[in-house]
Order: structure tokens, then C-alpha cells, then sequence
């Protein structure tokens, strides 16, 4: 008998100390290093990791590194070496683009090109997984994982974390209830909880579809402003209750709303994506120069939800084929595409233009 975390709990613990600031330790064979996220570290946290000794590094993307004209070496990322005399400014500054326009010269910054960038491509998947911006303080350490127990800080096992970043963590059914609602009074919300301690997801089954033929599926992301707010800046809100319209009309159906809000990088970045697009870039720009990639969601939720259920075919409400690719690929036959056109308007028209430009999406 065990009381001690497995890699799973050790991982939840390292995004959390990382949301608030506190430094975990990366160790594997190709070392060990103390990483920090960008977004949250303080004067006096940066101080401690001056005074350690050693050469710093920024973490940072390759969609960043694009930005800031710096060389991405290791092909998905850029080790941009950290200035002696950098102050927490300079860290932020290249972290964060929301400044870029002000201050569009931010070097000449120098990455490292020799040995490699195994701890640091980790570091990056472990702030993203924790909401962050995708940029991290690494500095390589000597000895063991003492330093770790010493300063009372999660050490994480950089091989095991590496598998377990890069799949989708298992969900498991907490809990259904009926729940009577305006498109239909046949109404059950189920909960589904994933192993990582990420956020929950849900599913709300209209009616009584039979677990035999294709069911009228919505995949829909979480959407704080469009589906609670009524912002005119997305079509989220009216493709969330016209999809369910639809099921009520029909009778039957399951809309599977999924906390991967912003595309997957969270509530806090959409809204500095948002604030890039008011200085004149698209949606996908705005990504890029924050450092994520167009779209960050797993849709692997959608098909592992839909299974646990005992679906194995949807007739898929979507306007965007990825979704289509994605249940494919993971056992979910997709008898049909249901197009779902609304919401659009004089704020978000260049946006839903952008999606059919360059994601791809069929509107």
C-alpha cells in the first residue's frame, strides 16, 4: 500500500504551484531543472533564481519566437537566453504580446542552440496545461532531486510527464439528474470528471436516443461570453441554443459541452487575444502571438464522453471538419454534418470569415 501521488497527481500539483507562482523541478535523463511560469513570477522569485547561479532561459513557443524574431533552434520552441541585468519587465514583455506595438523591439534576444530541450518542451506543455501563457523561466541545476525536498518544491518525473501530458486524461460519470428545460422538459445532465483534476465536462441528453443509430450530437466548447454574456464578437451563444432547439424539435439528441474555453487556452488568454484583435489582428494572428497554435481544444473528450454513454454514431451539428476528422479517429462514426449557420453579425463577420479562411470551417 501506497499513500504517496502517481504522476497524474504529481502533474496537478505542479500546474497549481505554477498557477501561483511557486517554482516545481524538472528531472529526467537529460538532467534536472527548476521551472517557473512566466506569467506568475514575482521580483523576489526571480531574484531567488539569479542567485542560484547558472544561465536562465525564456521557454517560449515557436509561434512566439516568430513574433519576436527570435530563433527557434529546437524546431516548436525557442530557449531565449535570459540577460543578466533582464528585470521581471523583460521577462513579461516577451511572454506577453500585449505590449508588442509599443515596444516592438525586444532584442536582440539569443537562443540557445546546443543540448537538449527536453525539460524545456515539457516545461511549456505544463504551463499551457495549467491556463498560462506559454512561457517559462528553466534553469538547469546540479545534483539531485534533493534541491527539491530542500525547498519544498513538487518534483516531477520529466519521461512520465511526457507521455502523460500528450493524451487525453480518462473521464469517468459522476453524476446525472433529469433536468427540465425550455426546448424540452425530457431533459438529463450527466457530469463527467477527468483523472487529471482538470475541469469537468457535461453532456445534456434530450429525450431518449437509442444507443443503436446515429444521434444528433452538438460538440460545443465553453464559451463565457458568447453562451452567458451575449457577446456579438463569436456565434457561440446562438449555435448553443439553436443546437439544442434543434434536439427539442427532433426529440431526441446530446450536446456535449466541453470547458476548453478560448479554443483551449483558456478564459484569461482569449481575453488577451481579444484585446490583439482590437489592435487590428485576426483570430488566428492574435493565437500566434500569444504563442498557441490556432486551435488547442481535444476533441478526443467529445468521442470519449459519447462512448461512455454508449454512442458509436452521431449525425455531428458542426461547421468545422476537424471535429468531423477527430470522432473518426476515435471510433465515432459520423453519419452526417448537420450545418449549424447562425449568430452571425457586424461584430464577428471578420471573425467568421478568418475561421473559413484559415481553419478551415464550411460556412
Amino acid at each position: 500500500m501506497t499513500l504517496a501521488p502517481d504522476i497524474t497527481e504529481i502533474i496537478a500539483r505542479a500546474r497549481s504551484d505554477l498557477r501561483m507562482g511557486v517554482p516545481v523541478v524538472l528531472s529526467g535523463t537529460d538532467g534536472l531543472a527548476l521551472v517557473m511560469a512566466a506569467e506568475t513570477v514575482d521580483v523576489q522569485r526571480l531574484a531567488d533564481l539569479r542567485a542560484l547561479g547558472g544561465r536562465p532561459v525564456l521557454a517560449i513557443t515557436a509561434r512566439r519566437a516568430a513574433t519576436l524574431k527570435a530563433r527557434a533552434y529546437d524546431g516548436d520552441l525557442a530557449r531565449v537566453v535570459v540577460p543578466t541585468d533582464a528585470s521581471l519587465s523583460w521577462v513579461l514583455g516577451v511572454a506577453d504580446p500585449a505590449d508588442d506595438l509599443k515596444t516592438p523591439m525586444k532584442g536582440p534576444l539569443n537562443s540557445e542552440r546546443d543540448g537538449p530541450a527536453t525539460l524545456h518542451r515539457i516545461a511549456l506543455h505544463l504551463v499551457k496545461s495549467a491556463r498560462l501563457l506559454p512561457a517559462a523561466l528553466v534553469l538547469p541545476l546540479s545534483g539531485g532531486t534533493e534541491f527539491a525536498r530542500q525547498n519544498g518544491l513538487t518534483a516531477v518525473n520529466a519521461e512520465l510527464a511526457a507521455e502523460h501530458l500528450l493524451r487525453s486524461s480518462p473521464l469517468h460519470p459522476v453524476v446525472s439528474a433529469r433536468l427540465p428545460l425550455d426546448v424540452s422538459e425530457a431533459g438529463r445532465l450527466h457530469i463527467f470528471r477527468p483523472e487529471d483534476g482538470g475541469e469537468e465536462h457535461y453532456a445534456i441528453e434530450i429525450g431518449q436516443p437509442p444507443r443503436d443509430s446515429a444521434v444528433l450530437t452538438r460538440l460545443h466548447s465553453a464559451c463565457f461570453t458568447g453562451d452567458l454574456m451575449g457577446s456579438l464578437k463569436c456565434d457561440c451563444g446562438p449555435q448553443l441554443r439553436g443546437a439544442l432547439a434543434q434536439m427539442g424539435a427532433e426529440g431526441a439528441g446530446v450536446l456535449l459541452y466541453l470547458n476548453q474555453e478560448g479554443r483551449g487556452i483558456g478564459l484569461a488568454n482569449k481575453m488577451r487575444a481579444y484585446s490583439l484583435q482590437d489592435q487590428g489582428f485576426d483570430t488566428v494572428e492574435a493565437n500566434h502571438r500569444l504563442g498557441f497554435e490556432d486551435d488547442e481544444r481535444d476533441f478526443r473528450i467529445g468521442a470519449q464522453i459519447l462512448t461512455l454513454m454508449g454512442f458509436s454514431a452521431v449525425r455531428l451539428l458542426t461547421n468545422n471538419p476537424a471535429k468531423i476528422e477527430m470522432m473518426r479517429q476515435n471510433g465515432i462514426e459520423v453519419v452526417e454534418r448537420v450545418p449549424l449557420k447562425l449568430g452571425e453579425n457586424a461584430h464577428n463577420h471578420a471573425y467568421l470569415a478568418t475561421k473559413v479562411a484559415k481553419s478551415g470551417h464550411l460556412l
